[in-house]
C-alpha cells in the first residue's frame, strides 16, 4: 500500500469534473488549497537498536526476517485513518518502529517476547496495517524501543474440517486469500469488512470486526471458534469445544484486546459452502424513521437477509449508497429522495428465494417500494472502492473520515440525531460546511450500529486538529446518548480516552489486571486499548 493513501497508486480513482465542481461550490476546495504529499520530504526516526540488539533479534527468528530499513520500518509506522493519512502531508517527519520483525512459529514469538521484557523493548503486532484508530502506532511507552511485529509468515491454511465446517488459519491471512484458500475445498468464509482487500484474520479477531455480511453470517466474534495467542508468560489456547460451561469463555478476553495481551498467531473460524446463489434487491423508504422501522422488524422476525443496510436522506442523496465513482449524481431515471435499504440473500436457491420473498414481504409492508436488483448490484460492485474515493478526495482539498457507534433500535434516532449536531457544529466552527451521512450498516435483534461518513472542507494549518475536535464532539454525544464508543473500529488509540466511562471503573481494573498477568513488563502495544 501507498504511505499517504488507503491502497496503491494504480488504485487511485480521479474525480469527474461535477465532483471537483462540488467541492469547488460548496465547500471552497479545489486540489490547490489541498495539502499536498511530498515523498522526498518524508524522513524515518532513527532506530534506537544497536548491531547486539538486531543480532540478537536475528537470532531470534533469522537474520532474514528483522529489518532496519526505512523502507520497512515507515509503512508500518501509521494506520488509514484520514488523520494517518494527513500526517504524511503534514507532519513527515515520522517516529517508526526501530525495526520489523517477522517471526515464522509461536515459538519465535515466545523468544521473542520474552526477549523484549527482559531488554525493555515494547511489540506491536501488524496484519494488514488497516487500523483507523491508531491500534499499530508505534508507541514505546516507558521502554527503550519498540518493534513491529509482522505476521507475514502466518500465511497459511493449517487444516480444514469439512464436516464440522471449520478452518484453522494463520493470523496473517488477508481476508481475500482466506477466501481463495477455501474456495479450493468449495467453503467460504464470508467476512467482507469494508478493510477486506488488505486486512489480515488475526487483525478481524484482534479488533472484533464486524463485515458487510453480518447479518446472514455474524459478526467475526461469532465466527471464531478458538484462538491462540502468545503472551509474555506462555500460549492461550482459548476454546475446544462448539459450547462449554467451563467457566468465563476466553476467547472473548482475547477478541478485541488488539494485541495488548500478547500476538495472536492462529485463528479457528466457522466456514460454510460457497454459496450456490446471489440474489439481489433494493428498496426505497421515504424517511429514515420508516425504513429504520422496517429493518428492526425484517431482524426479530428473522426472514434472514445476508446483507440489509439502510442509508439515510443525506447519503441516499449523494448517492454514496452504490456507486462511489458518481458521488452527486443520480442515475438517469432514478426516483431521488428518500432512502435507499439494499439486501443481498445467499445460499441454495430455494433458500435464497425463499428468504428474499419474506424479507420483501416485511419491508413491503413497512412502507418500502422495491427498486428492483441493480441498486445493490451496483453496491456490491464497488462496495470496497469508498477508502479509495476519500484519497481522491483528500487530493482535491477536502477533509472525510468515518466513525461509527451501536445502541438499542429505541435509541437510533436520538442517537443519530445527536451525532450529527455535534459532529456539523464542530466543522462549521472551523469554518466549513459539513456533509454528514449515516447509514444502518449492522442489525441485531435489540439494535443497530449507525455509520457515518462525514465530507467537509481542509481549514487552517492543521486539518488533523480540525478532524480531532469534530470526533470529540461526536464520541462525547455517543457517550451522552447510550451508545457504544465503538461498534466494529475497535478503540486503539483515539478511543481509549473514552472506554472508562462505556465499561466502568470495575471493568478498567479488570483489564488491568489480566495485563499485569500475561504482560508484567508491559511491552505489548502500550498506549492502546487499557485505560
Amino acid at each position: 500500500m501507498a504511505l499517504s493513501r488507503w491502497g496503491t497508486a494504480a488504485e487511485a480513482k480521479d474525480l469527474n469534473e461535477g465532483i471537483r465542481g462540488l467541492l469547488s461550490d460548496v465547500l471552497g476546495v479545489t486540489a490547490e488549497t489541498a495539502v499536498t504529499f511530498d515523498p522526498a520530504a518524508v524522513t524515518a526516526s532513527p532506530s534506537r537498536l544497536d548491531d547486539d540488539d538486531i543480532a540478537a533479534l536475528a537470532g531470534l527468528v533469522g537474520a532474514g526476517n528483522v529489518s532496519v530499513d526505512d523502507a520497512q520500518r515507515l509503512p508500518r509506522a501509521r494506520g488509514k485513518s484520514t488523520p494517518d493519512l494527513l500526517a504524511w502531508r503534514l507532519r513527515p517527519e515520522v517516529d517508526c518502529p526501530d525495526a520489523v520483525v517477522a517471526p515464522g512459529s509461536d515459538d519465535d514469538v515466545a523468544a521473542l517476547l520474552e526477549w523484549c521484557g527482559r531488554e525493555s523493548v515494547a511489540v506491536v503486532p501488524f496484519g494488514g496495517g488497516t487500523s483507523v484508530v491508531g491500534g499499530l502506532t508505534p508507541d514505546a511507552g516507558a521502554h527503550r524501543a519498540v518493534v513491529s511485529v509482522d505476521l507475514i509468515r502466518f500465511d497459511e491454511l493449517e487444516s480444514i474440517d469439512t464436516e464440522s465446517g471449520e478452518a484453522v488459519f494463520g493470523a496473517g491471512v488477508t481476508g481475500p486469500r482466506a477466501e481463495e484458500l477455501l474456495a479450493e475445498h468449495g467453503f467460504s468464509l464470508g467476512h467482507y469488512p469494508q478493510s477486506f482487500p488488505y486486512a489480515s484474520l488475526g487483525g478481524y479477531a484482534m479488533t472484533r470486526s464486524s463485515g458487510q455480511s453480518s447479518a446472514g453470517y455474524g459478526r467475526f466474534d461469532e465466527m471464531v471458534r478458538g484462538l491462540t495467542v502468545v503472551t509474555p508468560v506462555g500460549v492461550i489456547e482459548a476454546s475446544r469445544a462448539p459450547a462449554s460451561a467451563a467457566g468465563p469463555d476466553l476467547r472473548q478476553w482475547l477478541m478485541g484486546s488488539e494485541g495488548a495481551f500478547g500476538v495472536c498467531t492462529r485463528v479457528r473460524v466457522r466456514i460454510h459452502p460457497v454459496p450456490e446463489v446471489v440474489r439481489h434487491e433494493a428498496f426505497r423508504f421515504p424517511d429514515f424513521a420508516t425504513g429504520a422501522a422496517a429493518l428492526r422488524a425484517v431482524e426479530q422476525q428473522g426472514a434472514g437477509p445476508t446483507v440489509i443496510r439502510l442509508s439515510d436522506e443525506t447519503e441516499t442523496m449523494v448517492n454514496l449508497a452504490t456507486a462511489t465513482e458518481s458521488i452527486g449524481q443520480q442515475e438517469q431515471g432514478e426516483e431521488q429522495g428518500g432512502c435507499l435499504c439494499l439486501c443481498l440473500f445467499e445460499g441454495t436457491p430455494e433458500h435464497a428465494e425463499s428468504r428474499q420473498a419474506e424479507t420483501r414481504a416485511v419491508l413491503l409492508a413497512h412502507g418500502g417500494t422495491s427498486l428492483g436488483a441493480g441498486p445493490a448490484e451496483s453496491w456490491e460492485h464497488g462496495r470496497f472502492g469508498a477508502p479509495v474515493l476519500r484519497d481522491s478526495l483528500l487530493d482535491n482539498g477536502a477533509l472525510v473520515e468515518t466513525l461509527e457507534t451501536a445502541t438499542d433500535w429505541s435509541g437510533i434516532p436520538a442517537l443519530r440525531d445527536a451525532v450529527v449536531v455535534a459532529l456539523t457544529t464542530s466543522l462549521e466552527a472551523s469554518g466549513t460546511p459539513a456533509l454528514v451521512m449515516c447509514h444502518i450498516s449492522h442489525v441485531y435483534p435489540t439494535g443497530a450500529s449507525l455509520y457515518f461518513t462525514i465530507v467537509a472542507g481542509q481549514r487552517g494549518e492543521d486539518p488533523i486538529a480540525q478532524w480531532m475536535d469534530a470526533k470529540r464532539a461526536a464520541s462525547e454525544a455517543i457517550g451522552a446518548h447510550g451508545g457504544t464508543i465503538t461498534h466494529h473500529h475497535a478503540v486503539g488509540v483515539d478511543h481509549r480516552p473514552y472506554l472508562a466511562a462505556e465499561i466502568g471503573e470495575v471493568g478498567v481494573r479488570m483489564l488491568r489486571a489480566v495485563k499485569a498477568a500475561v504482560d508484567p513488563h508491559g511491552v505489548c502495544n502500550p498506549g492502546t486499548l487499557i485505560p
